[in-house]
């Protein structure tokens, strides 16, 4: 694969701290709403693949990256889902930003 099909399989998602997290593309436009109107709109996102989010913290960027996972490995189940953990610690932070990206 060369550099240019990676960049269109992939986005560089950076978070308040600059912590950089690459995420399949068919993963964020499927996990967030907002993730995919900047993806698919007239964005420089969309130009760039890359999203910066200065009000998330990397660990709960991260903790969202991973329920974007979660819910496209899930979408289609027909069994019994597994919860989705989530420490009361960041319960909190991690609702703010979930209700941002609409995931």
């Amino acid at each position: 694969m060369s550099d240019d099909e990676a960049e269109d399989v992939y986005v560089k998602l950076i978070s308040a701290e600059g912590n950089e997290i690459f995420l399949e593309k068919r993963v964020a436009i499927a996990g967030s709403e907002t993730m995919k109107a900047m993806l698919e709109g007239q964005f420089k996102e969309s130009e760039q693949n890359l999203i910066r989010f200065p009000d998330i913290a990397g660990h709960i960027l991260e903790k969202v990256v991973r329920y974007m996972h979660y819910k496209v490995k899930y979408s289609n189940a027909t069994g019994r889902i597994p919860e989705f953990p989530i420490e009361p610690e960041i319960a909190l932070e991690l609702l703010v930003a979930s209700n941002y990206l609409n995931c």
